[in-house]
């Protein structure tokens, strides 16, 4: 039997403290801080010493201590932001349509860091369609999505697994190689199946003369499995930078038009990496197919609502832009995000330092109650070239004066430092050889009707990654993290932070 490959080094922080773990900046700042004590005691004033002591003490721990991922100082900016957001009502959204309002069926009216996104049609693609494009405004980026059909890797064993993982890093090394787009984006969300659905289908195939035995037994099997069957969508978005469609755009004819003809390009050479991992489909979203997408992600129940209607043939067919989003969703709290009658807990998954394997990431997904849904987000950007072979000369040079500077003390190298130096040259190997560098960032998120127990759900889904992994749960941010782990829009890689692969 062959051993599962491990992949380590995920947990390598993107910019690492050069002096005791601090940054530069964290470093001076104590340094600063130190000045006004030093001279005081130089001037033998050792009272008036201690009291600057003290103030400057908890000005270094504001700066230095971190909290769940955060520096204190970084803390209390953010708490004092969310207080002063939730006074002045900031952080309190509600649609158009329920304030009564007038109302653009075209025009999306969608709460929080949504409103800085535009969604505008690109021409036709293929035989797709046309294609909805994601202009994020605020970060300078264009996108597109598409709905994939994907068998999962549950049952795959690990000689396949490992086949899949070579492809994943082909694809995103493809996309390393490419001038327009940088970043891809993997979004797996289960569905609750309330049983709607199939009840139609079972209307429309049922026979009239059935024995009564065989819908005795069906019956049976609908109350005994059928409230916590689920099911899967799969997504994946391709983003590219205002920057870097600027030039190839204005070639293709400029605007709108001239940045999709620029992303179609692309994307025609995506679909057979793909359908290389497993994918059976692939379905670029038009406008009525994204916005669907974004309200089923803001209420998991009209997934059963809108899929049965267009089994039935009864139901709408396109979902309008201005029916996207939630119809209110109040001031977020410190640990949860309410959005009409739900309530979503959204946390970072950071890697071990142990390394893991592929397909690890599973039991994120595995609902453990009737009405739960769960979502995995994975934002990977890769890095050109350039950028790449400087992350890892910094990388190496860190390592190896840590290393000679406790040699030259009488200190001998721990185990942390082995592979840390180990790390590097392996990663300087790697971009030599032509290799590419990958930031990332995990996102999960789980949702439960508003009248549950949402704290209860999120402890399940914390312990279902114990000894895996670690989940860090963004207080105080919860809105934006549910755009990140719950809606299939690429959103959601940070600029200076996250993990390097």
């Amino acid at each position: 039997m062959s051993s599962v490959r491990m992949y380590r080094g995920l947990a390598r922080r993107e910019k690492p403290g050069w002096i005791m773990g601090l940054s530069p900046w964290q470093a001076v700042t104590c340094l600063v801080l130190a000045v006004p004590v030093l001279w005081t005691v130089s001037a033998g004033r050792f009272v008036g010493a201690l009291v600057l002591a003290a103030a400057c003490g908890a000005g270094v721990c504001l700066v230095v201590i971190p909290v769940r991922g955060r520096p204190a100082l970084r803390w209390l900016t953010h708490l004092l932001l969310y207080q002063l957001g939730t006074a002045l009502g900031w952080t309190r959204w509600q649609s158009r349509a329920a304030s009564g309002g007038a109302v653009e069926p075209d025009e999306p009216d969608l709460p929080g860091v949504l409103q800085r996104v535009s969604f505008p049609d690109g021409p036709v693609f293929k035989d797709h369609g046309r294609v909805c494009l994601i202009h994020d405004t605020g970060e300078g980026r264009w996108a597109a999505t598409a709905r994939l059909t994907h068998t999962g890797v549950g049952m795959l064993s690990a000689e396949q697994c490992d086949r899949l993982a070579s492809r994943l890093g082909n694809l995103l090394l493809s996309i390393g190689h490419r001038d327009v787009v940088d970043r891809l984006s993997l979004l797996v969300r289960t569905v609750p199946d309330d049983g709607t659905e199939y009840e139609v289908w079972r209307a429309r195939h049922e026979f009239a003369d059935a024995p009564e035995l065989a819908r005795h037994a069906v019956d049976e099997l609908d109350r005994s499995i059928g409230a916590v069957s689920v099911r899967h969508e799969v997504f994946v978005t391709v983003s590219g930078s205002e920057d870097a469609l600027r030039k190839p755009a204005a070639a293709a004819g400029g605007g709108v038009e001239g940045r999709a003809r620029v992303l179609y390009r692309v994307l025609d050479g995506l679909e057979d990496p793909l359908k290389a991992l497993g994918a059976d489909s692939i379905e670029w979203l038009s406008g009525s197919a994204l916005a669907e997408a974004i309200r089923t992600g803001f209420n998991p129940a009209s997934s059963a609502v809108l899929r049965a209607g267009q089994l039935a043939g009864t139901g709408e067919q396109d979902v309008p832009w201005a029916a996207a989003g939630p119809t209110q969703a109040p001031s977020p709290g410190w640990r949860r995000y309410d959005h009409d009658v739900y309530s979503t807990v959204s946390y970072s998954v950071l890697m071990p330092e142990t390394g893991t394997v592929f397909g690890s990431l599973s039991p994120l997904l595995a609902v453990k109650s009737a009405g739960e849904r769960r979502c995995l987000a994975m934002h990977y950007e890769v890095m050109g070239a350039r950028a790449a072979s400087k992350s890892v000369q910094n990388y190496r040079f860190r390592s190896g004066v840590m290393r000679d500077y406790k040699a030259s003390k009488g200190f001998s190298a721990s185990a942390v430092d082995d592979r840390e130096a180990g790390g590097a040259r392996a990663q300087e190997q790697a971009v030599a050889a032509g290799h590419s560098i990958v930031r990332y960032a995990a996102a999960a998120a789980v949702t439960v009707p508003s009248d549950r127990p949402v704290e209860d759900h999120a402890a399940r889904l914390e312990h279902d990654t114990a000894g895996r992994f670690r989940l860090l749960r963004l207080d105080l941010a919860q809105d934006s993290a549910f755009v990140t782990a719950c809606l299939p829009l690429g959103i959601g890689l940070p600029r200076s932070r996250g993990g390097l692969l």
